[in-house]
């Protein structure tokens, strides 16, 4: 393949290029070293290996969430369910009393607050390592736990606009 020049790609283009993309919807969290809980809305969460069980999220580098994470070390993921668009309108606001409207709680394994209604699976992680890229940091985490709230129709997100996985199709 032949390569070519890189040209210089307009903002405006490079984000309808991703909100074509449909992914899931996720709430970061974590707790600071004194017990304060942090969370965003993350649509940046991908596999890295089975085995270690690793992920990877890409999160704003300067929002307290990621902060948060580099002074305690761990953070978990909650992949909200297909009821949670408010859940994820609002830890997307930047409202710092966000976890005075959800419903959450944390135990001494977990790597941050786990939304006991919002999310349909949580998991628990510990940093691995990080990257910066531009304005946002690369956080790798290896899998500790896996917490799963029975089988629920997960909230997407794309041509930015909420949506739910559709249902399964009828078989003959």
């Amino acid at each position: 393949m032949e390569q070519t020049r890189t040209e210089a790609v307009c903002e405006d283009d490079f984000l309808a290029l991703m909100s074509g993309f449909p992914t899931g919807v996720s709430v970061v969290t974590s707790l600071t070293p004194e017990g304060q809980p942090w969370g965003m809305t993350c649509s940046a969460v991908c596999s890295v290996t089975v085995e270690p069980p690793t992920l990877l999220v890409c999160l704003r580098s300067a929002s307290p969430t990621c902060v948060a994470i580099a002074a305690s070390g761990s953070f978990a993921v909650n992949l909200l369910d297909s009821a949670a668009r408010p859940t994820a309108a609002l830890f997307a606001s930047g409202d710092p009393r966000r976890f005075d409207h959800v419903e959450w709680d944390t135990d001494d394994r977990a790597g941050g607050p786990h939304l006991t209604e919002a999310a349909f699976s949580v998991a628990d992680c510990d940093v691995d390592r990080t990257e910066v890229v531009g304005d946002h940091t690369i956080v790798i985490g290896r899998v500790r736990r896996v917490l799963r709230r029975g089988v629920r129709r997960p909230l997407l997100y794309g041509l930015r606009s909420y949506s739910a996985w559709p249902e399964p199709a009828a078989t003959a």
